[in-house]
């Protein structure tokens, strides 16, 4: 490992590294040392020799050496400044869209350059676009690239220079002792692999020492995963006994029966409950399979204790939902249900606080609000989690440490019930969260039809529209769903906004309601009950509506640009729809199809199963989409990566088991230094 001292240095002690530069770096988590050495590259490029412009091919990168033989500011749909460059095999422009007067001035005519780039067909034949260069005579050039040169994730205003030079600074700052030098040199090979290595296997992922690191990494969460477990292992939670009469009453309360998996799913929570020791297990199960009332009746048995429940979902209108269900299904009982957002302030706020530490509200339901410091908890029996996947282990435990200030022994510990209606697949499982039990809910309510999915180019939207106007006029509702590639609520809330009106004006029979994400809390919540009150027939939308809405009356889902979005997504929009007995669509619009965006039309075509779709997910996106990674907290590998070192991970268990009852300080070791957050798995 490297020395713990220096790897956790601020990059802000680098030569050339100000608070600016270092408030851009933190924007995609590069603070410390340590950040850099696992800030891998994207991809390599070669700019270890120079090639004849004759030579070069489309698409290829190249490095290419000559002198400015003639410049010009040319105007065409985009203003730009050209110059060709000429070496003595041939002639090559350089076009740059985006140029300052002092550039226009430095590259003048006569200069020798050195230009780094893709050469891509152009107005003029090939054409190199805003490459890397450096202008400068012959002799005075620094000398080509020793290594392959890294091209590493980046964001607005730091350079691939910028990258490289802060890379090379930080691995001559770093004085590996002995026991060190392994990993040390790894990554210095994957910063800067030698010009002759093989590239395709370093580009797939499968070099030895990437796979090498790859195992180390994986081992390093599985331990992090044992500690923790191991630590809620050794605090206790009361047994808590199942209420017959309690549940009977609750039945019959429902509007619907259970299916015989949630009664299985019941009974798996009810054993854990009994036990002495504190719950730890994850409800998967599909989108409309009814995760949540077994949620509320796990949570009746910690109530009929005394014991409060607070359930944490990720956005406002979920927190609702829920909130409006267990108020709902808790109503033969007098138990007082409060939501806590971000929207709830000043006195409010404090009238809520003090009853939930006192003990008068017994279930409390909330976005991220609920493990701010200032809420605490008279009696904290069980954590419910919805949407596993948008919060992170350390936020997890943010919440669970609540179970602290609630019991006056410390030795106790809440229960924890979390919920995903992603599904999860087992290669991803047994990484991402070996901490926890598992219960699927493997079978959907009675009554319920696939869901018809076609595929339909966007320039037949005009059919669309008519063929919505026939099904709303039917008595039935429909969704219309804006994706945008950039993620920007204003950008999707514009859009939002002109297909609502482009639909006004082609529908106006129908009542049209619009929701996105620049909207106020209230606002949504309020156009969503329309809906459900069917005072809306057609509800605009963007993404936004991923979870959250159960409007049985609603048939139809159209989603716009369908390509646009992953598996996982997409499956969860169709499930808003389907939710009732009677035959439901969906409907994907797209405007172009990559071969990647084909793959997953089909698939949404072909299967309504959720597992079906994850694994397929899992196979074109990779984990990080799945698992949430934008999420701070969330699982993010360095170096490993799921499919491709699934089969790794059985090997990765096994090492961490080995090392966590022979060698625990060498564990603590590989947690610190391949988990960036190893705090997070850590109940101090």
């Amino acid at each position: 490992m490297i020395g713990q001292i220096t790897r956790h240095a601020s990059l802000q002690t680098l030569e050339g590294v100000g608070p600016k530069i270092s408030e851009k770096l933190e924007k995609i988590g590069l603070l410390t040392y340590s950040d850099i050495l696992f800030h891998l590259p994207l991809r390599y490029v070669n700019r270890t020799k120079v090639t004849a412009i004759k030579d070069i091919n489309a698409n290829h990168y190249a490095v290419i050496e000559g002198f400015i033989e003639s410049n010009a500011v040319v105007f065409g749909r985009k203003r730009s400044f050209i110059f060709k460059v000429t070496d003595n095999t041939g002639s090559i422009v350089v076009r740059l869209f985006r140029f300052s007067n002092s550039q226009k001035n430095q590259l003048k005519t006569g200069s020798h350059i050195r230009c780094f780039g893709t050469a891509q067909k152009g107005s003029s034949g090939l054409e190199f676009y805003h490459p890397e260069y450096i202008l400068g005579a012959v002799e005075k050039l620094p000398p080509l690239d020793r290594t392959l040169s890294p091209i590493y994730p980046s964001t607005s205003g730091i350079s691939q220079n910028k990258l490289r030079q802060i890379s090379k600074l930080v691995f001559e700052h770093l004085k590996p002792i002995s026991s060190q030098i392994s990993q040390f040199e790894d990554l210095k090979f994957l910063h800067n692999p030698p010009a002759d290595v093989d590239l395709k296997s370093l580009e797939l992922g499968i070099n030895p020492i990437q796979k090498k690191l790859a195992l180390e990494e994986l081992t390093a969460f599985q331990i992090g995963f044992l500690t923790q477990r191991q630590t809620i292992k050794n605090f206790i939670s009361p047994p808590i006994k199942r209420n017959l009469k309690f549940e009977e009453i609750f039945l019959k309360n429902l509007e619907f029966q259970m299916t015989n998996a949630q009664h299985r799913v019941v009974s798996e929570i009810a054993t854990d409950i009994s036990s002495s020791k504190p719950m730890l297990r994850l409800i998967q199960g599909d989108v409309g399979s009814g995760k949540t009332v077994v949620a509320a009746f796990c949570a009746l048995q910690l109530l009929a204790n005394n014991k409060q429940i607070a359930l944490m979902a990720p956005t406002e209108i979920l927190a609702e939902q829920h909130r409006q269900n267990f108020v709902k299904w808790l109503a033969p009982f007098d138990y007082k249900v409060e939501l806590l957002s971000g929207k709830i302030k000043g006195t409010n706020r404090t009238k809520i606080n003090q009853k939930l530490e006192n003990g008068s509200i017994n279930v409390i339901i909330g976005t991220h609000a609920l493990f701010q410091e200032n809420v605490k908890f008279h009696a904290l029996g069980l954590i419910i989690i919805d949407e596993q996947h948008r919060f992170g282990v350390g936020q997890r435990l943010a919440l669970l440490k609540k179970g602290f200030q609630a019991q006056l022994d410390t030795s106790q510990l809440p229960n924890q019930l979390i919920m995903t209606a992603t599904p999860i697949p087992r290669t991803l499982a047994m990484s991402a969260y070996a901490d926890l039990d598992f219960s699927v809910i493997d079978e959907l309510p009675p009554g319920r039809k696939p869901i018809n999915t076609s595929i339909i180019s966007g320039n037949r939207r005009d059919q669309v529209i008519r063929k919505i106007k026939d099904i709303i006029l039917e008595g039935n509702q429909a969704y219309w769903v804006c994706t945008l590639i950039e993620e920007s609520d204003n950008l999707e809330a514009q859009a939002a906004e002109v297909i609502s009106a482009e639909l006004k004006l082609a529908l106006p029979e129908l009542s049209i309601g619009l929701i996105h994400g620049r909207l106020k809390a209230k606002e949504k919540i309020d156009i969503i009950n329309k809906f459900k009150k069917k005072e809306v027939s057609l509800l605009v939308a963007t993404t936004v509506i991923e979870v959250g809405i159960d409007a049985p009356n609603a048939t139809v889902m159209i989603i716009e640009n369908a390509e646009r979005l992953g598996l996982s997504q997409l499956h969860q929009l169709r499930g808003r729809v389907g939710r009732g007995d009677v035959e439901s669509f969906c409907i994907l619009m797209y405007d172009k199809l990559s071969t990647i965006g084909q793959k997953r039309m089909q698939i949404m075509r072909e299967t309504n199963d959720g597992f079906k779709i994850a694994e397929a997910d899992l196979e074109l996106r990779g984990a990080g989409e799945i698992l949430g990674t934008r999420q701070t907290g969330d699982i993010f590998f360095k170096i490993a990566e799921l499919p491709r070192d699934a089969s790794l991970l059985t090997q990765a268990k096994k090492d961490a088991k080995n090392i966590s009852d022979n060698d625990p300080g060498y564990g603590k070791e590989l947690v610190r230094n391949w988990l960036s957050k190893a705090e997070d798995f850590s109940l101090a």
